[in-house]
């Protein structure tokens, strides 16, 4: 999966070149951003991030309600506009109950309507924040955390519905490590004067929180010390980013009757009950000792401290929908990480939770509108086209013997795709929604997606269904599924048609090398272990597994040595997985790219050969730039590198790219072959 920043959300883009329309019979051709993007002052052999967009980022400054700014956010904000005017569009008609136009007509309207969310005031929390102070001890808490866990607020521990990584025909229920409300666990560690200065502004901000919902000033402040230092517990029997990435250690089966061994206080068989799964006998538990550890936690917690915990989590979780107060105290805290001076406008911030509740009802409406049938085929084609590369690739490898090549064919073939839209979509008319309170609206969407959620336990995996929206500007690979998922949103470009992008951009960024990247990310160092039919077993041979570990640990290397801020390093080991994707990707996309006419005929457009235009399309996609403030969050607790590191770092790799651009010893772009990351 790609993202910007460290929000799992977009990224591959886009350019125009020299496609043309007529106006009064006369040819005019569009801006070539490939060539107007260009740093000319910088060396491509030493910094190509900034040679292909320097000239952009120099004319672009990150607007102030805007963590960082690039191409990829011009496509999410005309994405967004188009949204607005379906509902829009909604909220002035009353279409009949559980309609697609009254559903979000109806949502649109209550989060809009600020007038009624200022009087309502907590009118609709408070029900739940009296039944917190009544709790009188931790199983009459963890009863409440239970319910509050299906209304949206979550806290302690993770939990979900997924497909069994052992049995991929089959669902299962699993827990995981969670319950710290900083970004990763490194937070609550890191000594330097910016995470110092983040800790203690959290304690500030859980205090102001508990203080505006009722408690008194002197308690509050009292709590938001107490509940930082337990969360710092939590984090200290959390297992790190990096250690997240091995799904056999992240596997363990248990027992339901055996859960607690490793649970003595939190009754969790119970808690299972009470959320709704039945019919299982065991349950899988992602990291037991992270589950011992939060009962000591507990344990050794007031009662009074858990229940401000409690208090917290759900008035922070629900207060985009509170009066506005709420929400500015969570805007100046979490522009920490952003770095943004200013909230984003109510209308997309409205947007964004009605794309997570109803976004596929939305998604129903916009494909009519905005992918074309014609652009749905050319993606399907070109998916074909980037499998066979990856085949041809594996065919000319030497490091892996035929048994091993074998079986990665045989993946290969299984592999499905998935592109634009579903073809089954889901049926949210069970779903209340009025114009009533924007706030009782986010948790009767939240309550139907537990009750979703929970229905899928006993049945057979629907291998239809898709984990994003259409108009979602992004991409996945699920290993269950053994599946590539596009979405029609990923192929966006602003002001273009699809049909005016010329080939090399297309396979450069949002076609062929994105289309590449989730192919490679069923053979990255997670990927390769699931097989054909989307289950963890092994199908390599140990020479070969052995040959393909010490390749990935040249790109752990390559990547750690990168230091983005000072005393900011890549984490090469937890971005490894995205960093093996993003190789595979270039080299897919140009492998594919090759057939193509205009690589054949090799004509240069403004100079710039196919190639040329090829690796230039790649870099264009990551078009931008980022805050110091988004950039160390996304170092510590993304498993993306940073946009630059995503171009620099592959492209240092790749050997057309050295004859592209004529990188030598002695440039910086310049690694030794013997040091080259090569996989696939």
């Amino acid at each position: 999966m790609k993202s910007i920043g460290n929000t799992l959300l977009i990224i591959f883009i886009f350019s125009a070149c020299t496609s043309v329309k007529v106006e009064q019979k006369k040819a005019v051709a569009k801006p070539d951003y490939i060539y107007e993007n260009l740093d000319t002052t910088t060396d491509p052999a030493h910094d190509f991030f900034q040679y292909a967009n320097g000239g952009w980022i120099k004319k672009n400054p990150i607007p102030n309600d805007q963590a960082s700014w690039g191409i990829g956010h011009l496509v999410v904000e005309e994405n967004m506009r188009r949204l607005r005017e379906i509902s829009d569009q909604a909220a002035d008609k009353s279409g009949p109950e559980g309609s697609p136009e009254q559903m979000i007509g109806d949502f649109w309207n209550s989060g809009m309507d600020t007038a009624s969310i200022e009087s309502d005031g907590l009118k609709h929390i408070r029900p739940y924040l009296e039944r917190i102070h009544a709790v009188q001890d931790i199983s009459g808490l963890m009863s409440l955390v239970t319910e509050f866990k299906a209304l949206g607020s979550s806290t302690f521990f993770s939990e979900f519905v997924t497909q069994d990584d052992k049995n991929s025909e089959a669902m299962i229920y699993s827990f995981y490590q969670g319950g710290i409300g900083l970004p990763e666990r490194a937070y609550y560690f890191k000594n330097d004067s910016a995470t110092t200065r983040i800790r203690n502004q959290y304690a500030d901000y859980i205090s102001t929180i508990l203080n505006l919902s009722g408690k008194d000033s002197v308690t509050a402040n009292k709590s938001g010390k107490a509940i930082l230092a337990m969360e710092t517990r939590l984090a200290k029997v959390s297992r790190k980013l990096e250690d997240l990435r091995d799904p056999y250690s992240n596997y363990n089966k248990l027992a339901i009757e055996d859960l607690n061994k490793i649970s003595t206080l939190v009754d969790l068989p119970l808690h299972l009950k009470n959320t709704g799964v039945l019919h299982l006998d065991s349950v899988l538990v992602g990291q037991p000792e992270f589950f011992k550890g939060m009962n000591e936690v507990i344990r050794s917690t007031p009662l009074d401290v858990l229940k401000d915990y409690v208090q917290f989590n759900l008035v922070a979780d629900f207060s985009g929908a509170l009066p506005d107060t709420f929400g500015k105290k969570a805007f100046e805290f979490n522009k920490l990480f952003s770095g943004a001076s200013e909230r984003q406008p109510r209308w997309k911030r409205v947007m964004q939770s009605q794309e997570n509740l109803i976004g596929e009802i939305l998604g129903q409406l916009y494909v009519k509108e905005f992918f074309t049938p014609v652009a749905k085929k050319r993606y399907e084609d070109m998916t074909e086209k980037v499998k066979e590369a990856l085949r041809l690739r594996i065919s000319q490898l030497t490091w892996m013997g035929d048994s091993t090549k074998t079986k990665a064919y045989a993946k290969l073939d299984a592999m499905t795709q998935k592109v634009g839209y579903p073809d089954n979509w889901k049926d949210f008319s069970a779903m209340k929604l009025s114009r009533e309170s924007y706030l009782k609206n986010l948790i009767s969407g939240n309550l139907w997606w537990h009750q979703y959620e929970m229905a899928k336990l006993g049945k057979p995996v629907d291998r239809t269904e898709w984990d994003m929206t259409p108009q979602t500007y992004n991409a996945y690979y699920n290993p269950g599924n053994n599946e590539i998922v596009l979405p029609a949103g990923i192929f966006t470009v602003p002001g273009y048609r699809d049909e005016e992008l010329d080939d090399a951009v297309v396979y450069g960024n949002g076609g062929g090398s994105t289309i590449g990247h989730e192919i490679t990310h069923g053979f990255d160092d997670q990927g390769r272990q699931y097989d054909a039919k989307g289950n963890l077993a092994s199908w390599w041979t140990d020479a070969d597994e052995k040959e393909f570990n010490k390749r990935a640990k040249v790109m752990v290397e390559q990547f750690s040595n990168y230091e983005p801020l000072p005393g900011y390093k890549i984490n090469g080991e937890a971005t490894l997985g995205e960093n093996i994707a993003d190789l595979g990707g270039v080299l897919l996309g140009l492998e594919a790219f090759k057939q193509t006419n205009q690589y054949k005929e090799g004509k240069s457009i403004n100079g710039l050969s196919p190639t040329q235009r090829y690796f230039l399309g790649f870099a264009l996609g990551w078009l931008g730039h980022t805050r110091e403030e988004t950039l160390r969050n996304q170092i510590l607790s993304d498993v993306h590198s940073p946009g630059k590191y995503r171009i620099n770092g592959p492209f240092s790799n790749i050997g057309e790219f050295y004859k592209a651009f004529d990188v030598n010893p002695g440039d910086i772009m310049y690694r030794p072959d013997n040091i080259r990351v090569k996989i696939w």
